[in-house]
């Protein structure tokens, strides 16, 4: 059987088996510009010139607001390192739209609410909308698709079941807030997954989304936590940049959680249990030096 060799991040992995490298493509681990090799091969070649058949993308799901496919995932078993890592590397050639829609979006919400007299019932009757649609984009973008700013504006396509849910989160986390901080928390950790889910599919009502969220983080909300804790450093840097970095570090975290849904959501399908093994010292073929 036909072996292969990848470098993902900087390592080189292999020999591997071209099942191995579907798996890897479904779970995000293995993108289109990563270079793979195999004997026979004159050069390394990116993955989706040498084998496009793992990048082929199947139709848009059906109810979605956002078109790109789900990539699939492990179940939540990606560590949130490699969730960070993979989230850098989709901004890679991706900065300069995601920093500005995030810009336009922050701007959006602001203005709204500097609206004389009314502002304030304004962005809470639209924040909901807009929220969807800046996980419509983050989504899009963290599957690899295209993206637009016009996509802020998706939410509205969905509008009851985003104020809906909106309102319902916010009346949920005050009551459990009400019982100590720490239930509060652990609640709005529990709802986290509610917009993605409406995202994916229109029809879900705002209350079934929100328990379909806490069903799926059933066993993660600690991964979650973890997962905000590795940015609390980059956002003293932030601070200490007199807020300058924030445009880069929210675009950051916005993918970094696109990415821990993606993966999570297909906990009900089968895992794969291949895992990346390190390229042996000295292989019977030795793939050429990139």
């Amino acid at each position: 059987m036909k072996q292969w060799y990848c470098h993902i991040a900087g390592q080189q992995y292999g020999p591997l088996d071209q099942s191995v490298l579907e798996a890897w493509a479904q779970q995000g681990r293995l993108g289109a510009d990563h270079l793979v090799w195999s004997d026979g091969m004159a050069e390394w070649l990116p993955a989706g010139q040498a084998l496009p058949m793992l990048f082929q993308a199947g139709p848009p799901p059906l109810n979605a607001l956002v078109t790109v496919p789900p990539p699939g995932g492990t179940g939540g078993s990606t560590p949130n390192a490699q969730l960070m890592a993979q989230a850098r590397e989709i901004l890679t050639g991706n900065w300069g739209k995601a920093i500005l829609f995030y810009i336009l979006f922050c701007l959006l919400i602001v203005g709204i609410q500097l609206i004389p007299f009314i502002g304030g019932i304004v962005g809470l009757i639209l924040v909901g909308a807009f929220q969807l649609g800046l996980v419509v984009f983050f989504l899009s973008l963290a599957r690899r698709g295209s993206v637009e700013y016009g996509m802020m504006f998706r939410g509205f396509r969905s509008f009851g079941n985003a104020l809906g849910a909106s309102l319902l989160i916010g009346a949920f986390v005050f009551l459990w807030s009400l019982l100590l901080i720490v239930p509060g928390i652990i609640a709005r950790i529990a709802y986290s997954q509610t917009f993605y889910l409406l995202a994916d599919d229109k029809t879900l009502g705002p209350l079934e989304a929100i328990r379909k969220s806490k069903q799926l983080m059933n066993g993660y909300k600690w991964k979650f936590f973890c997962l905000g804790l590795r940015f609390i450093g980059w956002s003293i840097l932030c601070v200490l940049t007199l807020g300058i970095g924030f445009i880069f570090l929210w675009p950051y975290m916005c993918v970094s959680y696109a990415r821990f849904y993606d993966d999570l959501a297909a906990a009900r399908a089968p895992q794969i249990a291949a895992e990346p093994v390190a390229a042996p010292d000295a292989p019977v073929q030795s793939p050429p030096s990139v």
